[in-house]
């Protein structure tokens, strides 16, 4: 393959190459056609060329892709202005990828750190949680627990504490008076949607408030639909000082992502002191609108919530062919197979062969994330599908 020659070899894709796409489904070069249970990692909340979102590209690339920041657009107040309502915050920060975000808000929560609450310069520590992905930049890596995303890219960045994932008192403890920030996945993705304990997420707020600490929520796969609410956040009945969004957020058509959070902390960026070439551009920017005004109405977060019992009830017989864990939240699952029937890649391959895509993680686990506009009727086909493939990787 093309790929193989000449790309770089930093993905191991399954053995399928598409063509074609609409809503939940993809075509590949050979015609066979699969049911997308990744969704670009949530990237694809909306489906595959959602009619509303595709419009919206389509009229905007007959306008203006791109202006330098130097200069103001049409589109970046009015997105900035819907996505802080959908948030219920007062300032956006438009970036491009997931991990441009994460690195954002730790600046911003640096700044803040030196400039508001007054920590010693160069002395700002931030606490994340064990099993996190953030992203793949040098920083970001520098606080990761894996292996494969850590090693060989030191000297690596300072500033950061780790504790155990769903541990309050842990974090608590870990908090003095150079912690400007606490940054956490409400749902731990890449770990294998990992749900932490009932009561956590409030008991993280509650910390980060006694403690004058920024509680920052990277909603990048988590939110905008995802886990049954806009933001996953809002399940816990925890509102963070900041949100970090991106994947969906540019609908699967573009690179978007952005900080939300109120003028307060926002404020410490002034001209000079951040910026992106792309960051906000027209394009993107239109594309963003579109995505909040689907999400206005929050039928698609009520249908993933409804959804949630569903995808569960017909995922829990499974372990009797050979599943050993199962978290569902929202529209997302995570689950785990026996190791002694197989990888989770392997079973990935099997789910392949029978029609479903879909993408394993850490050893035995397999995420499933489809498309948030799926129906009862595609979960019927599907755990029809992933019986299949257990069977066979049973035989």
């Amino acid at each position: 393959m093309l790929e193989e020659q000449f790309g770089a070899h930093n993905y191991h894709p399954l053995p399928v190459t598409i063509a074609t796409a609409d809503g939940a489904w993809v075509t590949d070069t050979s015609g066979q056609r699969y049911l997308d249970c990744l969704a670009g990692y949530s990237a694809l909340n909306f489906g595959h060329r959602h009619p509303a979102l595709i419009a919206a590209a389509t009229e905007q690339l007959g306008r203006v892709t791109l202006t330098s920041r130097a200069f103001h657009h049409d589109q970046l107040g009015p997105f900035c202005a819907e996505l802080a309502a959908l948030a219920g915050k007062e300032a956006v920060l438009p970036m491009n990828s997931g991990a441009e975000a994460v690195e954002t808000a730790l600046k911003l929560a640096r700044r803040w750190g030196y400039l508001v609450k007054g920590v010693p310069d160069g002395q700002a520590t931030v606490i994340v949680a064990d099993g996190n992905f953030h992203g793949r930049t040098i920083s970001i890596i520098s606080f990761s627990g894996d292996a494969v995303a850590h090693d060989n890219y030191g000297p690596y960045t300072p500033g950061f504490r780790s504790v155990p994932y769903g541990d309050a008192a842990a974090l608590e403890a870990a908090i003095d008076e150079t912690t400007v920030a606490v940054l956490l996945e409400p749902v731990q993705g890449e770990a294998g949607v990992i749900v932490p304990p009932e009561g956590y997420l409030a008991a993280v707020r509650e910390a980060c408030t006694a403690n004058n600490v920024l509680m920052i929520a990277d909603e990048i796969q988590s939110g905008l639909g995802r886990a049954g609410a806009t933001f996953a956040s809002q399940r816990a009945g925890v509102v963070p000082d900041v949100y970090i969004l991106g994947k969906a957020l540019g609908g699967g058509i573009v690179a978007l992502s952005a900080v939300v959070t109120d003028r307060a902390i926002m404020d410490v960026i002034t001209p000079g002191t951040h910026g992106s070439t792309f960051g906000g551009n027209p394009l993107a920017a239109a594309v963003g609108r579109a995505v909040v005004k689907l999400l206005e109405p929050g039928e698609l977060q009520q249908h993933a919530l409804r959804l949630e019992g569903e995808l569960r009830d017909r995922l829990e017989p499974l372990q009797a062919h050979g599943l050993v864990g199962l978290r569902v939240h929202g529209l997302w699952a995570g689950v785990d197979l026996d190791p002694a029937l197989g990888t989770g890649r392997e079973l990935c391959e099997r789910l392949a062969q029978h029609g479903v895509l879909a993408k394993d993680t850490h050893g035995s686990t397999i995420r499933l994330s489809p498309p948030l506009t799926i129906t009862t009727t595609t979960l019927d086909w599907l755990t029809e599908r992933f019986t299949l493939a257990l069977k066979s990787l049973a035989a």
